[in-house]
Formats: structure tokens, sequence, C-alpha cells
């Protein structure tokens, strides 16, 4: 007996959202057993509009039984699904023994604003006769009305051309930042939904305010300075619909019944920073009895709706409170405050200073070598927030619309007759509230620490979209940067809401040729696109979420857009089998450049021509995955040819490769463009050019993240494990032996003398090369997945215990549940492993250099154990089919 039961209910990948416009939202579920080796074998779905009636009388779909294993991303097909609705839904399963599960939880979703019919408000601004439309001030807006009777539900439905906050009846309407995100907003901008209900007041008399600011839409981007680069007014779009217990209705809309004013907010701007004067509050501002006779009208807006989307991705919220670690008084006599933490978001003041206190807080990542506070790597950027006193008692406040990447705080204007307190002061982290689901750890501390640079690099750059960087006049959404490390992300955090939403960004700004930006949102000109390795982010990230994921209808959303890409390769110069022209950033700050330039000297042509072929591989499988059979036709077609002109082109009949670098000799070995004897060659060629260089890199952004898994796969992964352990210079842990507590852009980004690689493009806070992380839990712990059954429905278990550790353990909540490899060698060379698969899924574990003999599992024989399936022993390795369970195996003899 299985005694099946249902957890972990999600629709669209969360735990009851409010505010889909998907006509068809899709259901997962997890499944918990007693017992090893449980499956599904059947499912019921029921959705009601009451979360207390199940009766036919009220469902909206009831699939009835359906003989099915699938518990993942299973669409809905009932009734047509209507606006501001709440639906209810509960799950039942059955096992392969035919034991039915209890139902479920009940869990729901709520649909949004479906259409531009269901908008009534109108976009509004301040009336720019009697507010500057371009001033630095932030806009408060605020209106007044009266309910009538007892409330059931009320809904706001709200969004900006700029960033925005709300107030209800002098609270702050939910705990989301920098709403509404950042997309690319000539073709979508996303609405939030708050359930406000229990925020209106008893008595009926209500207001609602908000306050807007600049943000991505008409501030700063860019590092020319460039403003505006979306809209030049800022504007707010506002439905607040009311349910009466009654069931009649009422909505409250953004109009010109509106009033306008400036206040506290004196200037915010994304980099660099907030001005708040406290002296200028108006307290009670969105409170009914507030008097705004002074403040001035708004007018509506003529502009779009049309572009409207509800919230695609997970808000973005403060997650984490950093004290500080220290106070550190510098050579030059500054007050600088360490986090000890390379960290994004902001500081709350809690502070009681008298009235008019001016104090100035400067953010920066690191000290200089003297240690004294260094900012210069901020290029334009302030990073600046002044706060003056109001006085009269405690303070309390954090930036508004602005964020900074920083570990370092200096801290100006504190006055010199009172004390100074740290603890005035703390550090509220900032990203996108993506669900942690992925963990590493081994017995190096270096790597551990690695592990959580890692990490972090992910929470510092995933602000809404995959910025490079989070401090200086940049954090843009590069695509070369996303697409290494978007394996890496999806180990870590679940991120297939974020780079869902991002990716029909890069739909909406590719080029009608089926170029694709550099970044994206698009805020560059228009020769700045299509780069190999870059636009190939709109085809290799697609793919990549599929892998987790098993997710098809991104793969159907995107489609068009990763034939557009390859559409536009094959467009460029006089063979279409070979891209041999335009701008590249070849292998991105490659140690091998020469002196005075950022691209390595791979040759450019080459790792083009090696991106053409993986990206049309790929668009391949999608086509054999969406049954676009004459799509695998063509697309086969030009991958053979483009293998073939690429062999002709660059590998001299002997097997040598016209490009004598690691990345040359990296790119058609991760990419299977070379095989035989060629592919032996052009390995070892590789493993003796790490070897040359004393088991250290070369490779910049487009070799270093498939370099270990080539020399892994092919045969020298004692090679990987001295480069990523290796200590000195170039290498992940220099950065670390440095303070690092992120990835660095440069591996030299503070040379050892203390001194820095340059001011001009320095982060210490860029995530690219985390993308090592990726091979630390698949090739070093062992966690794999088939991508014959994607999303871990069948997990690949093949640990490495010659990584020169003593243990390594990765585990991962998948849609299923979670996934754990774990391996140790005890003290007397005895290896043991523990292997955990959730219900509904399966496994293949190898076991390097084990034999059956030597192996016990839970304590009993291997072959013994519920759950072991087929088992295989070849003089290499023993082969284990696993079903769900955790399994214990123990290796009498060490197989290192």
């Amino acid at each position: 007996m299985s005694n099946i039961r249902i957890s972990s209910l999600h629709c669209e990948y969360r735990t009851n959202p409010v505010g889909l416009d998907t006509p068809q939202p899709r259901f997962t579920w997890q499944l918990e057993a007693d017992v090893n080796a449980v499956r599904q074998a059947a499912y019921h779905i029921q959705v009601s509009r009451q979360a207390d009636d199940f009766e036919s009388s009220q469902l909206v779909w009831d699939t009835t039984r359906r003989d099915s294993d699938q518990s993942v991303l299973i669409t809905y097909e009932g009734l047509k699904l209507e606006a501001r609705t709440r639906y209810y839904y509960r799950i039942q399963v059955w096992d392969q023994n035919g034991e039915a599960s209890p139902w479920s939880e009940i869990a729901y979703w709520e649909m949004g604003q479906l259409s531009v019919s269901d908008w009534q408000a109108a976009w509004i601004t301040p009336d720019p006769a009697m507010i500057d439309s371009d001033a630095e001030e932030a806009y408060y807006l605020r209106k007044t009305f009266t309910t009538s009777q007892p409330i059931r539900k009320a809904t706001i439905y709200a969004t900006s051309l700029g960033v925005y906050e709300l107030e209800l009846n002098g609270a702050r309407v939910g705990d989301w930042e920098l709403t509404p995100g950042w997309t690319s907003y000539k073709h979508r901008v996303q609405v939030q939904s708050y359930d406000v209900t229990n925020m209106l007041c008893a008595d009926g008399n209500q207001t609602i305010g908000a306050v807007l600011a600049n943000g991505w839409y008409k501030g700063n981007l860019a590092w020319e300075h460039q403003r505006h680069v979306f809209g030049s007014v800022r504007a707010l779009l506002l439905q607040l619909h009311i349910v009466y217990e009654d069931g009649s209705e009422e909505t409250v809309l953004s109009d010109t019944s509106w009033r306008a004013s400036l206040g506290a907010v004196r200037m915010s701007e994304l980099y660099h920073g907030e001005v708040y004067d406290a002296g200028l509050e108006m307290q009670g501002w969105s409170q009914n009895d507030f008097a705004d006779t002074s403040w001035t009208a708004v007018k509506e807006l003529d502009h779009s709706l049309d572009i409207l989307v509800m919230q695609e991705n997970e808000p973005s919220r403060v997650t984490e409170l950093l004290k500080p670690i220290a106070v550190i008084e510098t050579p030059l006599g500054e007050t600088v405050l360490d986090f000890g933490q390379n960290m994004v978001g902001r500081v709350q003041l809690k502070i009681t200073l008298p009235e008019g206190t001016r104090i100035e807080l400067l953010h920066a990542e690191v000290l200089d070598a003297q240690g004294n506070f260094y900012v210069d790597n901020l290029r334009s950027a302030k990073q600046t927030v002044t706060y003056v006193c109001r006085g009269n008692g405690e303070e309390t406040y954090a930036p508004h619309f602005t964020f900074q990447g920083f570990r370092y705080v200096k801290v100006n204007g504190w006055p010199q007759d009172i004390p100074f307190d740290s603890t005035s002061f703390i550090g509220q982290v900032i990203h996108t509230d993506m669900v942690a689901k992925g963990t590493f750890e081994c017995s190096h501390p270096l790597l551990n620490q690695l592990q959580s640079n890692i990490v972090w690099g992910q929470r510092g750059n995933f602000l809404d979209v995959p910025t490079d960087c989070p401090q200086r006049d940049e954090r843009l959404g590069w695509t070369g940067d996303a697409q290494v490390f978007i394996r890496t992300a999806a180990f870590n955090y679940e991120v297939a809401l974020f780079f869902s939403k991002w990716l029909r960004d890069l739909k909406a700004d590719q080029r009608e040729d089926g170029g694709v930006p550099f970044v994206i949102p698009n805020v560059l000109y228009e020769k700045d696109h299509s780069s190999a390795a870059w636009g190939d982010a709109a085809v290799i990230c697609p793919w990549t979420l599929y892998q987790v994921y098993g997710d098809k209808r991104i793969l159907e959303e995107q489609y068009d857009s990763m034939k557009g890409w390859i559409h536009y390769i094959r467009e460029q110069g006089e063979n279409e089998h070979l891209w041999q022209t335009g701008f590249h950033f070849g292998d991105w700050l490659g140690l091998d450049a020469k002196e005075g330039s950022y691209i390595g000297a791979t040759p450019k042509d080459l790792i083009a021509t090696c991106f053409y072929a993986y990206s049309t591989s790929l668009v391949v499988k999608t086509a054999e995955v969406l049954g676009r059979q004459e799509d695998v036709a063509t697309y086969s077609a030009l991958y053979e040819r483009i293998v073939d002109a690429f062999t002709a082109e660059f590998v001299t009949p002997s097997g040598r490769l016209a490009g004598h670098t690691q990345t040359a000799h990296v790119l058609p070995l991760m990419f299977g463009l070379v095989t035989g004897s060629t592919r032996e060659r052009l390995a070892a060629t590789l493993a003796e050019y790490v070897k040359e260089q004393k088991y250290h890199l070369t490779t910049g952004f487009v070799g270093t993240p498939y370099l270990c898994h080539v020399l892994t796969e092919n045969g020298y992964h004692d090679i990987a494990v001295k480069l990523v352990q290796q200590e000195d210079y170039p290498s992940w842990i220099y950065s670390i032996h440095q303070g690092a507590t992120t990835i660095w852009e440069h591996w030299d980004g503070i040379k050892p003398d203390g001194t820095f690689w340059s001011r001009d493009m320095n982060s210490y806070n860029h995530y690219a090369y985390g993308a090592i992380g990726d091979w630390l839990y698949r090739k070093v712990a062992g966690l794999d997945s088939d991508d014959c059954q994607p999303g871990y429905k069948r997990v690949l278990f093949r640990p490495r215990t010659d990584s020169a550790l003593t243990f390594a353990k990765a585990a991962l909540v998948t849609n299923y549940g979670e996934v754990r490899s774990e391996w140790k060698i005890e003290e007397d060379g005895v290896v043991r492993y523990t292997f955990e698969l959730p219900p509904n899924t399966s496994g293949d574990a190898v076991l390097r250099g084990a034999k059956l003999s030597e192996v016990t599992c839970n304590g009993q024989k291997l072959r013994d154990v519920p759950g072991v399936g087929a088992v295989s022993e070849t003089d290499e390795a023993l082969q284990i089919e696993l079903g769900s369970g955790v399994y214990t195996l123990v290796v009498e003899v060490s197989n290192s």
C-alpha cells in the first residue's frame, strides 16, 4: 500500500495566484507516499466557482478520471474564464496499483483584467501647466470616495508609466517594490493585483493615493545619460473593484477627479539614488481627513491600453535584512559601514536627529588598496541617498524608487555631538522574490563560498530582468550573460516565470529580420544587435526552460522567435552555412585577448558558426517536441550543412583546429560538431592547453561556462577539478581570497597588489562566470536530468567521487518534489551514496568503479530493495534503475 497523498498544488507555478490573464492556466501537484517506486496512473481535477461546493452545478471543469502519469503543467480545458473571478480546484490521483488518494486541499486562482474592454479607468498625470512633467520630484496623487455598505471583496488593478507605490487609508498597499517592473514598455506593461478588502474603512470614508517616479520608463538608462527612452510623461492607471455583500458592485477609477502634488521625494533615480526631505512630508496625505485644497488637477493621458498584461513573474520584494558587521574609520577619515556582503537593495534609516540634519549615504562595492571608499567603477551612477530629518522623535525611512549595489556605505552628515549609532542602519536586500530551489555543499570550504557567491550574484542581478550588474550606469538585460547562466540560475531558484516574462520582451523587441538586440528590454541603438552567443539567448533560454521544467508552452510561445534568429543568421554574408559577417563580442573578456582589447583571441567567425550550429540543433529538437515535422526536416538538413561547412572551414584533414585557444576547442566539443578521432584530438589538445597554463583558464564569457563540462565529458575530469580548485589568478577562488562575496566581471577585478583592473568596466557583482555552478551540481554532486523526459521526470545520478573532495551533495526541489544526490568517502575508504526521488519519477544511477558484490542498499542486498530495477555491471561502472524513494548505497571498496 502506497498511501499516496497530494501536496503543493500550484497554478502557473504559483500558490493561489491572483491576477492571471492566461485563458488556460495549468496545474501542477506533488505526490507523497510511504513506500518506494510509486507512480501516478490517473488523476481527477475539479474546478468550481465556490470553495465549499464541488457539486456539478458549480463546476466549470471536471475531468473525471483520466488515465495519465502527468502531474505537471496540466492545461485547464473547462468553461471560458471570466475577468476578476476566483476559481477553486481540487485534485485526486490513483497510483499504479489502483489505490486512490484523498482529495487534495482546496486551492484557488483568480483571474485579472482580461481585455481592454475590462478597463474603464484612464491614464492620469498631473496637469503640466501646474506641475512640470519633467520635474525631478515624485508625483503624489490622491482621490477620496465613499463606500455605501458592507464589503465582501475589494481588488485594485494598477500600473504606471514609471514606477509607483500605492496607499489606501494611510497604509501602504502590498509589499512589492519598483512596480510595475521593467518590460518592453512600448509593447507590454504589467498590471498588478492587490486584495485590499481588509484595508477599507468601516465608516465608508476612503482615500486612495499613489506616488510616481521615473524608474526605467523615463529615467536615466545606460551609460550615455539617456533619458525618456520609453516615454516622457509619468502616468497612473488604476481600477478598484468593490463587491458588496449583497452582490452589487462599484468601481473606483483613475480619472480627472484625482488631485496631484509634489512632496517629500525630491528626486529618485535608479542609478543616482534618492533625495527625501522629511520636513516636506504631508502627514495623512492618503487619509480621508487630509485637506488637499492646495493640490492641483490631473489630466487624462492618451496612451494605449492594448499593451497591458497582468503580472507575469514574481514581484520584487525585500527578502532579507542585513546589519552592518563593522564601522570603519578610513585613512581619509570617512565613516563607512561594512555590511559584510555585496548586496543589492537599499539602507533603511531609523534615527533620532535634529530637524534639518542632512544624512547622506554613498554606496560602494569595495575599498581601495589603502582602505578608502572606492566609487570610480560606478562611472556616472551616483548611488547616493540623501535624507533631511524632520526632527521631533524617531524617524524611519528607506528609499522608495531606487536600488543600489553595495557592500560598503559611507555616511556623511552625522552630527559630531551625537554618538554614531550603527544600529540605525539596516540593509534591505531586494530582488525578484523567486522561490529558492537548490543547494550545493561539499568538503571544500572555498567551493562552498563560491556557491554562496553564485547565489548572491543571482540575487543581486535578478531584479525583474537578468541584469549584468547592479551598481554602475548600466544594469541592463544583456542576452549573453543570461543564456550562459540560465541553467545555473534554474538550480538555485525557480526561474520559470522570471525568464518566461523576459523572453516575451525579447520576442517583442526582436527585429523584423530576426535580429536580437544586445540587451532586453532594448535601450541601446539600432545598430546594437545580433552578436553570436548573445542573440542565441532567443533559442538557448527557451530550450533550457523546457529541459528544467518540461514546459512546452514556452517553446510554443517562443518558437517563431527561435526560428527568426536562425533566419537572421542564415541571411548574413555570402555563405549561408557559415557566419562570417557583422559585429561580435567574441570570447568577451578572454584572457588571451590582445593588449588593450576586451575580445579574446578565438576567431569570431569560429564562435559565430559554432553557435549557429548549436542554435539550429536546438530548433530541430524544439520542432520535434512541438510536432512540426516539416521544420524538423528543414532544420535538420540546415544543421548538417552547417556542420559540414564548419568542418571544411575550421578543421584540417588531420583533425587539427584553425583556432589555437581554449575556447576554440571548447565550443565544437560542447556542441557536438566533431566526432571520432577529431573529437579525441581536440579534447587532448584542450587538456594540453590547460596544462600549459599550469591548470589555469584563458577563456572569457563564451568559453568559460562550458570548459569544465567539456573536460569532464571527454575524460579529463581531473583537469577540470584542478581548474575549479585553483586558488591563484586567474581562478574562481582567487577572487574569494581577495574578499569577494559575489562573482566578479573580471578575473582580476582586484589585482594581487590591491590595485584595480580598470575604472570603466569593473563590476564586482556580475554573475556570468557563476555558470560554473552548473558543473558543480551536475558533474560533481551528479544531479542531472534526462532530456528525453524533461523537467526531472527522469533523473540521472552521475556522482564523481574523483573530485578531490571527501563529500558533495546537491538537492533540488523540482515540479515533482525534491531530488537529492549525495556522496561521501569515509575514512576507511567506504563510499556512501544517497539518492532521493519523489513519487511519479524514476532515476538512473551510475556508480563509477563499483561492483555489484561490493554494494548494499538501505542495509540490504541491492536487488532486494523495493524500487531498485534493472542493474547492469561493466568494468567501469555499476548502473542502477531506481523508482521513487530514498536509497542509501554503501560501496565497501573505494571507487576513487
